[in-house]
């Protein structure tokens, strides 16, 4: 493992033996690295989860229900390798079909692991984010920089799909959504129909809009942001998570910028504005909303309680809001999936 600034660690391969170069970031879950891993969020990186102990429980099957996988967060693995403290080479789950060292190497990512995750973890805390590569012996490789190029171009779905026959329309624009968006639309009367996050909708019947997570700057998402001030125009609900978030305050007229080492985690607290309301919620970026730069007709919804960073933004007297962390959460805790009730009675409402 070798970092931009020079540090060196070395360690044993436990994945696909291939060199691969991204932006190395750490995540403190402590359990979810199937999700983690298929999440694509994660897309250009090379993930650290800071738990030391890595694999115990195996990988679920591919299985599929309502047209997605049952188990993942999207039909691969999108992280282009993953660093580990301690690999456990036997696993025991009621879930588990295979070992997570058979699943990387099926998607042909490397793993290494015996490697001190600690110490890796306190100098991207300290440095932020960087840039780094696993080289395998004999395999050199450069160092390559994810955020100078469109990664939700790579993570989005490349044709319109749709899920459900329910009775509310929701046209989900994929920048690399994870799967259980999907289910807990499902869950609550939608017909979801998935677009690429580039694709015009204005054709479409629809009865709101969601715009997904994803991975990169989303100042690289120009189209996408076209299409969400179409939508704003029309006073058609709006919901937004992660990137969603960051591209609807790009739309109203807001900035974002890069987070030194971003927020990776299912223990991140954030206030709901204006009370004294906390919740504990998983989150994965590592840029944000500048609330500041937002019109006036838009406020912050809630505020990251460890750093005062935007964690969503809601239009004062319109049915559009968006949360910078995953009321879906998945992995993760799932107290804030009560939003995307508010954000069906908000389409509930506009039928009125």
């Amino acid at each position: 493992m070798v970092l931009e600034d020079g540090t060196v660690f070395e360690g044993k391969s436990f994945g696909y033996d291939k060199s691969v170069a991204g932006e190395v970031v750490f995540y403190t879950a402590m359990t979810g690295y199937p999700e983690s891993l298929t999440d694509p969020s994660y897309t250009g990186q090379i993930l650290v989860p800071t738990y030391p102990l890595i694999g115990n429980y195996g990988v679920p099957s591919d299985a599929e229900k309502d047209g997605i996988n049952a188990y993942y967060e999207s039909d691969k693995i999108h992280a282009s390798g993953l660093v580990v403290s301690d690999y456990s080479f036997e696993y025991s789950h009621w879930n588990a079909v295979k070992s997570l060292s058979d699943w990387l190497k099926e998607y042909k990512v490397p793993g290494i692991y015996d490697v001190d995750t600690r110490s890796l973890t306190k100098i991207l805390r300290e440095k932020g984010s960087m840039l780094g590569k696993i080289e395998m012996e004999d395999q050199p490789i450069d160092f390559y920089d994810p955020n100078k190029e469109n990664l939700v171009a790579i993570a989005s779905t490349q044709e319109r799909s749709v899920y459900g026959n329910g009775e509310h329309k929701v046209v989900l624009v994929d920048c690399g959504v994870k799967n259980n968006i999907i289910r807990c639309l499902l869950k609550r009367n939608a017909t979801v129909i998935r677009v690429p996050w580039n694709y015009d909708y204005s054709n479409e019947e629809f009865d709101g809009v969601f715009i997904s997570n994803g991975p990169g700057d989303p100042a690289l998402c120009d189209a996408t942001v076209e299409q969400i001030k179409k939508t704003i125009s029309k006073n058609i609900p709006i919901m937004g998570i992660c990137l969603g978030n960051q591209l609807l305050a790009r739309a109203a007229g807001g900035e974002t910028y890069k987070l030194k080492y971003g927020h990776r985690s299912h223990n991140q607290p954030v206030l709901l504005t204006g009370t004294n309301r906390c919740f504990i919620t998983a989150q994965n970026h590592g840029y944000a909303v500048a609330p500041e730069t937002l019109p006036d007709e838009w406020e912050a919804l809630f505020v990251n309680v460890n750093d005062n960073t935007n964690e969503g933004i809601r239009h004062k007297t319109k049915p559009f809001f968006s949360t910078q962390f995953h009321p879906e959460a998945s992995s993760g805790p799932v107290d804030t999936e009560f939003l995307f009730d508010d954000f069906i009675q908000n389409i509930i409402d506009s039928k009125k």
